[in-house]
């Protein structure tokens, strides 16, 4: 669907949704494939991959036909993550959290419909799981993610998610907008999320929000945790209060006063 700015650049606009059709899961693309998939005419296609390749932002993927993205787009990837004020500032205090925890700790961001991990200090002790700096995942069906969409209402729920139904991972992804409502409310009234195999079988998450100066939600810390439920025993760890204060910590670097602590 093309933009209806008047002030937005076709050619630009089209370009970013090719390069926005790579991911993990299809790293190679080919010309005829993207004119089926965006609708635009296959020599247009050609010719933005042609202006895309030339300025190294794909590359050929084994024939002159397919495509994979090329250096330049991780390149900006960096420069974007080395522009963030959240992970320059909340790089210590996940690598702390990682040795207090013993496990792995992220900065999570929001970026529309998904959750990005944007920063990561890996336990070495406990190596698992898929995720890297640059993982996506839906943020209805992650508790990271649920954290993360709990500045919105329920209006603005139904806005970011117009579909009836919601895509299904596992049992306790929220099929509806207003399962997804309750539970991010759920997870904003206690300040910190935990979902045990929620999206990815076998591992658990706690994480809490970051604020920023303004009480806005910009990030989340989280840990995983290689196992499919959190026993008593790790939870007696405090491992939630110590996720809770890593949040609290960053949060403050970023200018954050709560409310209660301005009134006094």
């Amino acid at each position: 669907m093309e933009n209806d700015n008047k002030y937005s650049v076709p050619g630009l606009e089209r370009g970013l949704r090719i390069l926005r059709c790579f991911s993990a899961k299809e790293p190679v693309q080919n010309g005829a494939d993207l004119s089926r998939r965006l609708g635009i005419p296959r020599s247009t296609v050609f010719r933005l991959l042609q202006t895309l390749e030339a300025e190294g932002f794909i590359e050929r993927a084994g024939d002159d036909s397919n495509y994979r993205l090329g250096i330049a787009v991780l390149q900006i990837g960096f420069e974007y993550l080395s522009s963030l004020e959240v992970t320059d500032l909340g790089a210590s205090v996940i690598e702390r959290l990682c040795q207090e925890t013993g496990f792995s700790s992220h900065i999570v961001a929001l970026d529309g419909r998904e959750a990005v991990f944007v920063a990561k200090a890996a336990s070495p002790e406990r190596v698992f799981g898929t995720v890297k700096i640059g993982t996506r995942l839906p943020a209805h069906a992650t508790g990271v993610g649920q954290v993360l969409l709990g500045d919105y209402n329920k209006d603005a729920l139904r806005k970011l998610f117009p579909e009836r139904k919601l895509e299904e991972f596992t049992p306790h992804t929220p099929a509806t907008v207003a399962a997804l409502y309750d539970a991010v409310q759920e997870s904003t009234q206690r300040g910190y999320g935990v979902s045990e195999s929620f999206f990815e079988q076998g591992i658990s998450t706690i994480a809490a929000p970051v604020r920023d100066h303004q009480g806005k939600i910009v990030a989340a810390i989280s840990i995983t945790v290689p196992q499919q439920r959190l026993d008593a025993e790790l939870l007696a760890d405090g491992l939630i209060d110590k996720v809770r204060a890593a949040a609290a910590e960053l949060s403050q670097r970023l200018n954050y006063r709560p409310a209660a602590l301005v009134a006094r």
